[in-house]
């Protein structure tokens, strides 16, 4: 036995030939010779150069299998199924898994509030392909994508196709995405509504002192002035049976409140209204500061007009955004609202693919989109929109209201986007929330007010805590992971064009 044929025993390559489930071709000969083995390396994917390969064979053999993964073969991964659970994050969020072949498997979320459906609808449209071929999947299935979370499924698959992949080529999904510009990610906490100014400041001193956020959000709601006369103009008439103005729930009744769009409901801020929601803001400002940045969501649904009126009320305060005044879709009056105000307005959670941005970036009618990587497309698409709201010098920040699924692939696609400001994190007071999943290599998911981005662990780098994920399915669907043959067939021909 030659020295060469000695140090490919040691590295278990005595006999260099294909293993049987490798993506090689088994057509090379002779087997055994030095040629043949740098033949199969180069149509591996792996790059030798002039000066490699004059090099010793032990040194060639170091240099080209340093990082090759011997755990998959890419090109020959099948998906095989499509399962899921549904968890009580948020009222009710999904988790899917998708299987292959070769025992890979990736993890998606379909968005808060959403059907799992969504997702499971594409199942046949998926069966038996390679799950790699993740654009091309994603424009397969898109079309069944719309906005909010009606693109749930379709962002849950794609997510989940990129954890497959980044696990098939042993690479993170940012380094799949062209790289990263961050380590970490920065965080900003959702802050709800409170009784009191004393529970306010509770809920900020756990956010900033006890978790170490640096940015937080708060709503400023018109039903902050439920029984306080004099502060709106026409409210009384969409209150519910509680006397609440609520901006969700009611779906069976398309004329309530929480389903009548802003500029249709005619409530006014009175002046004594908007001194009372500017007291509030400037309560919580003068607990924080004006270090941190404060973020403001949920005023309630009234037109454009008011919306300006508050802005202007508020503007002293310096807020890093007004979010969602009117719906994202009324392009011109986000124009003329950003053009009347100082503080600058931001939208986009519910629209899904960058072509609904455009034209919000394109007349420049807001300062930062907002998209949510479970509604706008997932990785890559979420990534383009923020890569096209750069090149016409608007910022991006992003939504996210869900798992640690959803969290880590919007960690992993705010890290290799350049323009990116700061995450949402819905779930800051919900203790067990974290333990939903483990990072598969062993870091904490967030330190400080900071999403900490796996630097080699591949895929989205998190598996799920299974004890702790059975503890918090919902009510409605015990299920865990099941299967699901009845998805399984293409009942339609879905081609949108003749």
């Amino acid at each position: 036995m030659t020295p060469s044929q000695k140090f490919l025993t040691k590295l278990g390559l005595k006999d260099p030939s294909p293993a049987p489930d490798s993506h090689l071709s088994t057509n090379d000969s002779p087997p055994n010779s030095r040629r043949s083995f740098i033949k199969r390396s180069a149509l591996g994917g792996i790059t030798l150069g002039g000066a490699c390969m004059l090099s010793p064979i032990e040194d060639i053999v170091a240099q080209s299998t340093q990082k090759v993964s011997r755990n998959s073969a890419p090109s020959d991964l099948k998906i095989t199924d499509m399962r899921y659970c549904v968890t009580t994050v948020l009222g009710r969020t999904a988790i899917i898994r998708i299987d292959t072949n070769q025992g890979i498997y990736g993890l998606g979320e379909v968005r808060d509030g959403a059907d799992v459906r969504y997702a499971l609808l594409l199942k046949s449209r998926l069966l038996g392909e390679n799950p790699c071929n993740v654009e091309m999947l994603f424009k397969k299935i898109r079309q069944f994508g719309g906005q909010a979370r009606q693109a749930g499924g379709v962002c849950a698959v794609e997510m989940a196709l990129w954890d497959i992949c980044g696990k098939a080529y042993n690479v993170p999904a940012w380094q799949l995405l062209g790289g990263r510009y961050r380590d970490k990610v920065r965080l900003y906490a959702d802050t709800p509504e409170a009784g009191s100014p004393e529970a306010q400041k509770k809920l900020i001193n756990y956010r900033m002192k006890d978790q170490g956020y640096t940015w937080l959000k708060m709503d400023v709601s018109i039903n902050e002035l439920k029984n306080k006369p004099g502060t709106l103009v026409n409210a009384d008439m969409w209150r519910n049976a509680q006397g609440n103005l609520a901006q969700w729930g009611d779906m069976n009744n398309p004329m309530s409140y929480a389903n009548t769009l802003h500029p249709f409901t005619q409530i006014q801020i009175t002046d004594k209204g908007l001194a009372e929601l500017a007291n509030v803001v400037e309560n919580v400002r003068s607990m924080v500061g004006y270090e941190t940045p404060i973020s403001t969501d949920h005023y309630g649904h009234f037109d454009l007009n008011n919306g300006i009126r508050l802005g202007r009320a508020l503007e002293k305060y310096r807020l890093a955004w007004l979010e969602d005044v009117v719906s994202w879709e009324l392009t011109d009056q986000w124009k003329t609202l950003s053009d009347a105000l100082e503080t600058p307005c931001l939208t986009g959670e519910d629209i899904f693919l960058l072509k609904g941005f455009k034209a919000l970036i394109d007349k420049r009618a807001v300062d930062i989109v907002h998209p949510d990587l479970a509604s706008s497309g997932g990785l890559l698409e979420t990534k383009r929109i923020g890569d096209y709201a750069e090149e016409n010098g608007i910022a991006m920040a992003m939504h996210q209201a869900g798992t640690p699924v959803s969290f880590m692939a919007s960690v992993h696609c705010a890290a290799a986007t350049q323009n990116f400001l700061s995450l949402e994190h819905h779930s800051v007071d919900l203790p067990w929330w974290e333990d939903l999943v483990k990072t598969t290599d062993g870091r904490k998911l967030i330190t400080k007010g900071f999403g900490n981005l796996p630097l080699t662990a591949p895929g989205l780098g998190i598996e799920l805590n299974e004890e702790v994920v059975k503890q918090h399915l919902h009510a409605s669907d015990k299920t865990y992971f099941e299967p699901t043959p009845q998805w399984n067939d293409v009942r339609s021909h879905d081609r949108t064009w003749s």
